[in-house]
């Protein structure tokens, strides 16, 4: 069973415009972050300590190009874009031609199901989430590209086109918030691991080709059923798994009896039980396997964020500044 540490607090008079000590999110907290964007990057070029450096960075292709033309070969032409067949059969070099493409789509998946609904330090990873998508949205958004989104909970999927407009971005956020505010401590909401197989499945026909996808999740219920389709999206777009987890999970503290809940089933739990440590580590520690090797065989880059720290700053950590 999936077991999600409950804060105790009332929602009796919370509005949606306002935070809640890291349990829930709200569109003012998601909008501020538009400031917070410097310092990382999702381009290819990355520095040394970069997690998208070396290999990743190789893999990531950037803003696409669009041929152009073929045209005869003029003195200080890369050698590379020569057009052999043209060049055999005129008996002259000709070099093809491309053009930058205007934008590069970005499609982020963002987990709101009530494995989420978890957190023992400064936020919940359903908030870490949040702020992981609405960073990665307004930086897509001032690179001049389009983002699109997929966000989910146990029994809902709402898909949102990509499109280049401060208003996408605004309704992706408040689509995030909106689900947020679905988890509830009392809720009777049955948790669903099934749901990642479905909305990676998804997501595997809704993007062509040279698209970025962001997959913001705690990995929850993933099995290999999501191998093939994370590998056919992943051979001909960039994919980037952020992993949320929140430092409870590797390590559970000895308090004593603890309440923990899983939708509308509560569990009084000895934290001092050596086998509640090893069950409550052994789940974390096979989800983060599963997505390393997954990560591993495809050169996708893997990048773990806990919900201890802010979440700008540990991107800006572990991806870096961009490199012009």
């Amino acid at each position: 069973m999936d077991i999600s540490l409950q804060p105790p607090f009332k929602q009796d008079g919370f509005r949606e415009t306002e935070s809640h000590n890291g349990v829930y999110t709200s569109l003012a907290d998601l909008s501020k972050l538009e400031f917070k964007t410097q310092g990382f990057s999702f381009l290819p070029k990355q520095p040394i300590n970069s997690l998208l450096s070396g290999r990743h960075a190789s893999l990531l292709r950037g803003r696409g190009l669009n041929f152009e033309e073929i045209r005869r070969y003029l003195p200080g032409d890369d050698v590379r874009t020569i057009d052999w067949h043209v060049t055999a059969r005129t008996l002259q070099p000709h070099v093809r031609v491309y053009t930058e493409e205007r934008d590069r789509s970005c499609f982020l998946i963002v987990d709101q199901r009530t494995s989420m609904f978890f957190g023992s330090k400064r936020v919940m990873k359903s908030v870490a989430a949040a702020e992981a998508a609405a960073l990665a949205a307004w930086k897509v958004f001032h690179s001049g590209d389009r983002v699109g989104a997929i966000v989910f909970n146990d029994s809902e999927i709402i898909e949102l086109s990509p499109q280049r407009s401060r208003s996408r971005v605004v309704e992706i956020l408040n689509t995030i918030v909106k689900m947020n505010r679905k988890l509830k401590p009392d809720g009777n909401i049955k948790p669903n691991g099934s749901m990642i197989d479905r909305v990676i499945a998804r997501v595997r026909g809704m993007v062509p080709h040279d698209w970025l996808v962001a997959m913001i999740s705690d990995g929850f219920g993933a099995d290999d059923g999501i191998s093939r389709p994370v590998t056919e999206i992943a051979e001909h777009n960039d994919l980037i798994s952020l992993f949320i987890y929140d430092p409870l999970e590797e390590q559970l503290p000895q308090v004593g009896n603890a309440l923990f809940g899983s939708g509308h089933e509560r569990l009084e739990v000895d934290t001092a039980s050596r086998f509640v440590h090893k069950a409550f580590a052994d789940d974390f520690a096979r989800r983060l396997v599963f997505f390393k090797e997954l990560a591993r065989e495809r050169n996708m880059p893997l990048i773990p964020l806990s919900t201890a720290f802010e979440i700008g700053e540990q991107l800006r950590e572990l991806i870096g500044r961009r490199i012009l």
